[in-house]
């Protein structure tokens, strides 16, 4: 098996469950960009210590972004073909995301001023991680099922983010006063 099919050749991709759109279409913009945002934490993850915990909470985040990339592509006609949690975002993943900010933000004390990004390798990627993930989230809005989790996921992944990063950076919080 070959992994090029041709099939993308004329400008259009398959939807999961079914279907084609064109490329530039609402669909695989959002999807799209999710798939940037778990680069961007795969890359954090790359930092961070092996079998850790930070390493452990991103390689599951990666997962539940295959299940949400799946939601988004695919079309409505084609939305009871979804299975909760292994291709449609359930109230549980927004839930767990929740837990882990509370979790993580409890480890430092929150900033009051503005952060600026950079502390650390790891804290700097994770804050561009952020970025992607509410770029994502931007791009959703459009594609997303009225009744989809993928918005509230998305959000609270943004915030994730930021507080993982805000923990790698540790005793090392530069912040800047508001202008």
């Amino acid at each position: 098996m070959k992994i090029y099919t041709r099939k993308g050749d004329d400008g259009t991709t398959a939807l999961y469950g079914g279907g084609r759109v064109r490329k530039d279409d609402a669909a695989p913009e959002a999807y799209g960009t999710v798939d940037e945002a778990q680069a961007v934490l795969g890359m954090a993850r790359s930092l961070a210590v092996p079998g850790g915990e930070l390493d452990a909470l991103l390689v599951a985040i990666e997962a539940d972004l295959w299940v949400l990339m799946a939601e988004l592509a695919t079309e409505p006609a084609n939305a009871h073909k979804l299975v909760d949690g292994a291709s449609r975002v359930t109230p549980e993943m927004v839930t767990a995301l929740e837990a882990s900010i509370d979790d993580v933000s409890a480890r430092f004390e929150l900033p009051t001023d503005f952060v600026v990004p950079g502390q650390n390798p790891i804290a700097a990627h994770l804050d561009l991680a952020r970025t992607v993930v509410r770029r994502a989230e931007r791009r959703s809005l459009g594609v997303a099922a009225p009744d989809s989790h993928v918005l509230p996921y998305l959000n609270r992944l943004s915030d994730l983010c930021w507080a993982l990063a805000r923990w790698q950076e540790g005793d090392v919080l530069l912040t800047r006063d508001a202008p």
